[in-house]
């Protein structure tokens, strides 16, 4: 074999460079203590403004109606609505923030009743759970609760024709807002879908 081919066959060896030897870091005490960091302000969660609720009538009528479709359609028979009898001096029919329609309550900001669907809750968030009738309806009641403070309520319920769910939530004076909405959800009934008074 020409030794040219013996040359080009022969494996190369790389050599690996020589580093420096390190400069020792010569360190000494500070004359300025060290402390322990303050810790930053705490993250608080920023409220969405309260709703703006329509004006109230002059002279409405002691109670109006509030109609809507069912939570759980599947637990409804087909061509039937909720009706809850709500006064217009406490309460008003508005839309949420989300655009549902939704009772908002005059005197308390934060004080809202809206349609529920149960849904998953963050690990941090306790549910008691209870039946009670509320007027003349036997409701599925759950409290939830965040660091030991309630947080919403929520409310299911219905007839022989219609289930459904209310979600009451709140801010402050919880108890006021949630004696009030228990007022209103007494009343819960159904009513065929041509009856249903449509949302303004």
């Amino acid at each position: 074999m020409p030794a040219q081919a013996t040359a080009e066959l022969a494996p190369q060896v790389l050599e690996s460079p020589t580093l420096p030897e390190p400069t020792p870091i010569l360190t000494t005490p500070s004359a300025i203590p060290s402390s322990t960091p303050e810790p930053g302000p705490t993250p608080t969660e920023t409220s969405l403004p309260p709703l703006e609720l329509p004006t109230e009538e002059k002279n409405p009528p002691a109670l109006q109606a509030w109609d809507g479709e069912p939570t759980y359609l599947g637990d409804s028979k087909s061509g039937y609505f909720f009706r809850v009898f709500y006064d217009p001096g406490i309460w008003a029919l508005t839309t949420d923030n989300f655009g549902y329609p939704a009772l908002g309550h005059r005197n308390l900001n934060y004080c809202l009743i809206g349609p529920s669907v149960g849904s998953g809750l963050p690990a941090n968030v306790n549910v008691d759970h209870d039946v009670r009738k509320v007027g003349a309806v036997e409701y599925e009641v759950n409290i939830a609760y965040m660091d030991g403070t309630r947080q919403f309520v929520t409310y299911l319920g219905g007839d022989a024709n219609i289930f459904t769910g209310f979600e009451v939530s709140f801010k402050d004076e919880a108890d006021l807002c949630l004696k009030d909405a228990e007022t209103v959800l007494g009343t819960l009934t159904s009513i065929e879908a041509s009856q249903a008074t449509p949302l303004p």
